[in-house]
């Protein structure tokens, strides 16, 4: 009798002590998608529903080779504006109060730098590539044949978001090449490492205001 009372005790407090640790809401915690100095998150567990073959290429395609910021930003525009400088190939949020989020970008290559004020039109997530045909002209010529549509994913150069500018062609997008960020590489669009996108996806509307200078 003394050893059946006494396992019934220690079931108990087990069984205590296991509702005492689970979350109150019967939500589980899991990875954060921020940046991290462990890197975990995402790219880790999936790709299109697959395990990661290693942790050396979830870490090529994910990691920002430049680190964002929060930096004073004095500029009289609204918060939740959104500035890429082609010069200083930077991406500012606008946060308001005196402050913004930098991130590093690759802009536009030489013949295809732009400038404008736009707004956000749409966003998505792993997004389709849908190669203009101009671009799979030009990258016939060099030999490149270009698909006509390539699904997202990690190998879709559009990366892991998107945020469509207007009606135009042009949009704010991740990379499966994050050693382009800080470059001037792109066809015109606006790149972001993976997880620096994934972090602006999260903080930007639609509408928002979106201003590319030189």
């Amino acid at each position: 009798m003394k050893t059946l009372i006494a396992t019934l005790a220690a079931t108990l407090m087990l069984t205590a002590g296991l509702a005492n640790a689970a979350p109150k809401d019967g939500a589980f915690e899991v990875a954060s998608l921020a940046s991290t100095s462990q890197k975990t998150g995402w790219l880790q567990v999936l790709s299109e529903g697959k395990p990661m073959k290693s942790a050396k290429r979830r870490d090529a395609v994910s990691r920002a080779p430049i680190a964002r910021e929060i930096v004073r930003f004095k500029e009289d525009v609204a918060p939740g504006t959104v500035i890429v400088d082609n010069s200083e190939r930077r991406l500012y949020h606008v946060l308001g109060h005196g402050i913004a989020v930098k991130y590093a970008v690759s802009v536009g290559r030489d013949g295809f730098l732009w400038t404008g004020v736009n707004r956000v039109s749409r966003k998505t997530e792993w997004p389709t590539w849908t190669p203009p045909e101009d671009m799979r002209a030009r990258e016939a010529k060099k030999g490149k044949i270009l698909p006509v549509s390539m699904k997202g994913g990690l190998d879709n150069p559009l990366g892991a978001r998107a945020l469509y500018l207007g009606s135009t062609i042009y949009r704010i997008h991740g990379t499966n090449q994050p050693s382009s960020i800080g470059q001037a590489m792109s066809s015109g669009c606006i790149r972001m490492a993976n997880e620096d996108v994934e972090h602006l996806y999260a903080q930007v509307s639609i509408g928002a205001t979106v201003i590319v200078r030189d």
